[in-house]
């Protein structure tokens, strides 16, 4: 979503960066260009203007100015007040978590218009609050006007696993809403969501339904979905809400879009309410919370170990996983080694997702672009590996060449292409037999928990340690630490 306002400001601070000493017009000049960066991203003008007036009068003081690195404070400057300008000040480690802690069922009301994806992201917020909170939710759909609104929410309900209010034909929103309640309170409900109806525009009718709903339900939090694919008339769309109703937070959809960004960056300076989710994809299991911080980083090209971590967690499977850490720490990696570990690749995003999220691989992701690589390529790798017999996968230095072409006729690939995923597994597997003469992964944790390669990487913690992976030498993650500690 912000690639294109991510390449602009790179360009303006890698011509900062590469210089030794900086004056004061440098720094008005390449403010300058960050203003127009942050206008055609499509950021409110108040905004951007009051953005870069704080920057420029930090970064225009002899502090900076004189620092060995001005370049690098500068962009320092641009980090921390794009993380303020999102809310950050406010922000906890688990970015803005919704105010359930009220006398049970706490109601989330959902608003905003219609399109913007209200329905979708109430069935999310429900999945994720069941799976990630344990809390026991219920949906209800208060949009009769327009047709099969309330059976869409049912069968989101079913694919989430989240109960629904069953629908009665001919009742009004605020009735709806009272028999909500009630149904909650009889089954011991601890969040329940009203899915409001929406309108083509903000009108006095739309408003007039939402006070009355919000009158009878007490909600403890009223969530605006906007689309930021609707750029500035998202910032309108939400000042209009958060003059009329009491907003206690925004989501954002559509974030895996192609939008310039400035609807992120307005919305918390308009509303003065923090966007509390981000949806990124049509699945129900597409939406994240939204942390100011990384936010910042990924905008400033310096990726985001730590929500990258996080999606590890989630998708790697840990049995595999304990597996292949065992068959590193004897140097072992085979062709079902590397199938594995595509397939984990695959489901954390594909590559584009992954280059865009770990530090100073933006470079790396454009160079994917422009030659054509995409996440087909992981498609035919698994094609080529699956081609191959149990004992081939297990022992690849039985592929001669007739082997070769029956494999690359079997995935509908090239002999060329076969070569390459071999060559691929060689260089892996000498990387495994590396680190067994180094120790193992626990020869390896300590080298990056010293000085050595730990201090030199940027984009680590403290010793060396990557952040967000808990304890042990270097920041190993738990699990593969304790492994390590049994051997």
């Amino acid at each position: 979503m912000f690639d294109t306002l991510s390449d602009r400001l790179n360009g303006v601070f890698d011509a900062l960066r590469g210089r030794g000493a900086l004056s004061e017009e440098d720094v008005r000049s390449a403010m300058r260009e960050v203003r127009v960066a942050l206008l055609e991203a499509d950021v409110a003008l108040p905004v951007a203007r009051d953005f870069i007036n704080r920057v420029t009068e930090k970064a225009v003081g002899a502090q900076v100015l004189k620092s060995v690195k001005p370049g690098q404070q500068v962009v320092k400057i641009v980090n921390d007040e794009l993380v303020a300008m999102l809310g950050g000040e406010e922000a906890t480690a688990e970015g803005f978590p919704l105010n359930l802690d009220v006398r049970p069922p706490a109601v989330v009301m959902m608003v905003g218009l219609q399109g913007s994806g209200k329905t979708t992201s109430t069935a999310k917020i429900a999945r994720l609050l069941k799976d990630k909170q344990g809390k026991k939710a219920l949906m209800a759909s208060l949009d009769v006007n327009r047709p099969a609104a309330q059976e869409q929410l049912a069968v989101l309900g079913q694919q989430a696993g989240v109960a629904t209010l069953p629908i009665i034909a001919g009742q009004q929103p605020v009735d709806i809403a009272r028999r909500a309640l009630e149904s909650a309170r009889l089954q011991n409900i601890d969040v329940l969501l009203l899915d409001t109806a929406g309108r083509l525009h903000v009108d006095e009718a739309l408003m007039a339904e939402m006070k009355a709903v919000a009158s009878v339900a007490n909600p403890a939090e009223v969530l605006l979905v906007v689309d930021s694919l609707t750029g500035q008339d998202a910032v309108n769309v939400a000042q209009s809400f958060s003059d009329e109703v009491p907003l206690t937070g925004v989501v954002l959809t559509r974030m895996d879009g192609d939008a310039r960004g400035g609807a992120a960056l307005s919305m918390r300076a308009v509303t003065g309410k923090p966007i509390k989710f981000a949806g990124t994809g049509e699945k129900l299991d597409a939406i994240e919370r939204f942390h100011p911080a990384r936010v910042a980083d990924r905008i400033l090209g310096m990726g985001d170990v730590v929500s990258l971590v996080e999606k590890a967690a989630e998708t790697i499977d840990k049995e595999e996983a304990d597996k292949l850490a065992e068959r590193m720490l004897k140097g072992k990696f085979d062709m079902n080694d590397l199938r594995m570990q595509l397939s984990q690749m695959q489901k954390m995003g594909g590559l584009g997702m992954l280059a865009g999220m770990m530090p100073g691989m933006k470079k790396a992701k454009a160079a994917m672009a422009a030659s054509g690589m995409d996440d087909k390529v992981l498609v035919h790798m698994d094609a080529i590996i699956g081609s191959m017999t149990p004992k081939e996968r297990a022992r690849p230095e039985l592929l001669n060449a007739k082997r070769k072409k029956r494999i690359a006729a079997g995935s509908g690939t090239s002999v060329q292409e076969v070569n390459k995923i071999l060559k691929m597994h060689q260089e892996m597997g000498r990387a495994m037999k590396q680190i067994k003469k180094m120790g193992g992964l626990k020869g390896l944790g300590a080298l990056f928990g010293q000085g050595g390669m730990g201090a030199a990487m940027p984009g680590l913690g403290p010793g060396g340690g990557m952040p967000g992976m808990g304890g042990g030498a270097g920041g190993l993650p738990p699990d593969l630490q304790n492994l390590l500690n049994k051997k």
